[in-house]
C-alpha cells in the first residue's frame, strides 16, 4: 500500500511543491494567451476586412482562413504533440511552443497581405498545439493527489477568463493602435511567460512514451484542409455544384477515409477508433463538436452585425460579447448541480435547445432592434453552453476506462476545434452565399469590374460605396438589408444543427450520473498523467 507514495513523493519534490501555486500561475498565463488569441482576432475580423491602410482588405474566405488556419493546425498536431513532449520532456515542448507562437504572433503583426496573414496564424497554430496539452501535463506532475482536482478547476477556469476578456482587450487595442496590435500583444507576454517557466517549472517525461503516428497526423491534416477549403470556396463562389469545389470536397472525404482506415490498422494511432465504439462516448464527441460548430458559425457573423450594420466600435463590440462568458463563467461550474438532479441526458438536452432557441432568434434583429435585447440572447446562449459543455467532458472522462482518460480528453479537445473549424467554413459559406445572392441585383449601378468584388461581403459592398461617394447611397441600405437576410439564414442553420445535436444527446447519453461521483478526480488525474 505504500508503494504509490514513493512515485509521488520523488515526482513532487519539496522544493517543487512550495511553488507549486506559482507555476500553476505560470501554466495559467502560457495557456491564456492561446486562447485568448482567437477571442481577440473576433473582435477584429471587420477591421482586418478593411481595405488598406486601415485593415488589410481581406475577403470572407480570407478571414475564415485567418481563423481556419490556426485551428486547423492546432487541431491535427494535437496527438503529435503529447507525445513529442512525453518523449522530449514537457517543459522544453511547452518553451518550444510559446517560443513558435510568438514569433508567428510577431510576423501576423507585420502581415502585408491576407495571405501572409493566414500563414503566420498557422504558424501560431502550431506553436499553440504545443502549448496547451503541455501545461495540463506539467500541471499534474507539481501537485499532489488530493491538490489536483482544485488545480484543474483554476486551469480550466482560465479559458472563461480568455474568453470573457479576449473581446474587450481586442477593443481597447483596435481603438488605440493598428489592426495588428492584436497579435503584437501576445509577444511580450510570450517573453515574459517563457523567462518564468525556465526559472520556475521542472521537467518531466514519460518513461515509456509511445511512438509518433507521422501517416495518421499528415493524412488528418491534408484531408481536413482539402474539406474545409472546398467549403470555403463554394461559400466565395456561390456555388457548392462546380466541379472543382466537388473535387476538392470530395478529395478532402476520401482522405479521411483513408485516415480511419489507416488508424484502426495501426498499432501507434494518434487516435484509437475503437473508442467511438462506444455510443455514450460517440455522442458527447458530437455534441462537443456540434455546439462549436454551431457557435463559432455565429459568432462569426454577429461581430459583422454589430460592427458593419449597427456601427457599433470593436471596443463596443467586445463589450457587448461579454454577457456570453460571463453566463458560461457563472454556470460551467455550477452545471453538475443541476446534473446531480435531473440527470446528464436531461441538463445537455435542455442547454441545446436553449442554445437552438437563441440561434433561432437572431432572425428577429433587424437594423434597429433594441441592442439590450441581444445582450439576453447572448446570455443565454453562455447558459445553454456551460450546461452542455460540462456534462458531455464528465461523460467523455467516464465512458472510458480510467487508463484513456488522457485519450479521452484530447479527443474532445480536437473535435471541439475541427467542430469550430468546420461551423467557420460551412456557416461562413452559408452567409456568404446568402449575401451574394441578395446584394447582387442592387450592383447594377457599379462598372462590371467592381461588382464582383462588391458582391463578397458586406465590408466589400461598403468599401465600394465609399469610394463612390454620395451616388451610392442606395448600394448603403441594400447591403445591410442584403446582410440582414443572410445573418437570418444562416442563424437557421446553426438553430438546426444544435437541434440535431439535442436529438444526438436524447438517444444515447445516459440519464443519471453515475452512482461513484468520488471517480471524477481520479479521472481528472489521469488526463495529465496520460499526457
Amino acid at each position: 500500500m505504500t508503494s504509490p507514495a514513493v512515485p509521488a513523493a520523488s515526482r513532487v519534490p519539496e522544493a517543487v511543491h512550495r511553488r507549486r501555486w506559482a507555476i500553476l500561475g505560470v501554466l495559467m498565463l502560457s495557456l491564456l494567451i492561446v486562447v485568448l488569441d482567437n477571442s481577440i482576432l473576433n473582435v477584429a475580423i471587420k477591421t482586418i476586412s478593411t481595405p488598406a491602410p486601415t485593415g488589410l482588405g481581406a475577403t470572407q474566405s480570407e478571414l475564415e482562413w485567418a481563423i481556419n488556419s490556426y485551428t486547423l493546425v492546432f487541431a491535427g498536431l494535437l496527438f503529435t504533440a503529447g507525445l513529442l513532449g512525453d518523449r522530449l520532456g514537457r517543459k522544453k515542448v511547452l518553451i518550444g511552443g510559446l517560443v513558435v507562437f510568438g514569433i508567428g504572433s510577431a510576423l501576423a503583426a507585420e502581415s502585408g497581405s491576407p495571405a501572409q496573414l493566414i500563414a503566420f496564424r498557422a504558424l501560431m497554430g502550431l506553436g499553440a498545439a504545443f502549448v496547451m496539452p503541455a501545461t495540463l501535463a506539467v500541471l499534474m506532475n507539481v501537485f499532489e493527489r488530493e491538490e489536483q482536482p482544485k488545480a484543474i478547476g483554476i486551469w480550466a477556469g482560465g479559458v472563461g477568463l480568455a474568453i470573457a476578456i479576449g473581446p474587450i482587450t481586442g477593443g481597447l487595442l483596435l481603438d488605440h493602435f493598428w489592426w495588428g496590435s492584436v497579435f503584437l500583444v501576445n509577444v511580450p507576454i510570450v517573453i515574459l511567460a517563457v523567462v518564468l517557466m525556465i526559472a520556475l517549472v521542472p521537467d518531466s517525461k514519460d518513461p515509456k512514451p509511445g511512438r509518433i503516428d507521422l501517416v495518421g497526423v499528415a493524412l488528418s491534416i491534408v484531408g481536413l484542409v482539402l474539406l474545409v477549403y472546398g467549403i470555403i470556396q463554394g461559400g466565395d463562389e456561390g456555388d457548392f455544384s462546380s466541379p472543382q469545389v466537388l473535387a476538392t470536397i470530395a478529395a478532402g472525404l476520401a482522405v479521411l477515409v483513408a485516415f480511419v482506415v489507416y488508424e484502426k490498422r495501426s498499432d501507434h494511432p494518434s487516435i484509437d477508433i475503437n473508442y467511438f465504439r462506444n455510443k455514450v462516448f460517440s455522442a458527447a464527441i458530437a455534441a462537443i463538436a456540434l455546439v462549436f460548430f454551431a457557435l463559432m458559425g455565429v459568432t462569426f457573423f454577429s461581430v459583422f452585425y454589430t460592427q458593419s450594420v449597427r456601427g457599433y466600435s470593436p471596443l463596443q463590440t467586445g463589450a457587448l460579447m461579454l454577457p456570453l462568458a460571463v453566463a458560461q463563467l457563472i454556470f460551467a461550474p455550477r452545471a453538475r448541480l443541476v446534473v446531480d438532479k435531473i440527470g446528464v441526458r436531461a441538463t445537455t438536452t435542455g442547454g441545446l435547445v436553449l442554445l437552438a432557441g437563441m440561434l433561432a432568434a437572431f432572425t428577429i434583429l433587424d437594423a434597429d432592434t433594441p441592442i439590450w435585447l441581444l445582450e439576453v440572447m447572448f446570455f443565454l446562449m453562455g447558459t445553454g453552453m456551460a450546461h452542455v459543455m460540462t456534462p458531455t467532458s464528465v461523460v467523455i472522462m467516464q465512458a472510458l476506462p480510467r487508463e484513456k482518460a488522457g485519450s479521452a480528453s484530447a479527443l474532445s479537445n480536437t473535435f471541439r476545434q475541427v467542430g469550430g473549424a468546420l461551423g467557420i467554413a460551412v456557416l461562413g459559406s452559408v452567409l456568404s452565399t446568402a449575401y451574394r445572392g441578395g446584394i447582387e441585383d442592387k450592383l447594377g449601378l457599379l462598372p462590371p469590374g467592381l461588382r464582383d468584388t462588391a458582391g463578397g461581403s458586406i465590408e466589400a459592398t461598403l468599401g465600394v460605396a465609399e469610394k463612390i461617394g454620395p451616388r451610392a447611397e442606395s448600394l448603403v441600405g441594400a447591403a445591410n438589408d442584403s446582410f440582414l437576410h443572410a445573418m437570418h439564414v444562416t442563424a437557421l442553420w446553426g438553430a438546426g444543427i444544435a437541434l440535431i445535436s439535442a436529438v444526438v444527446t436524447v438517444l444515447f447519453l445516459p440519464g443519471k450520473v453515475p452512482a461513484t461521483p468520488a471517480g471524477a478526480p481520479g479521472e481528472a488525474e489521469k488526463v495529465g498523467a496520460d499526457h
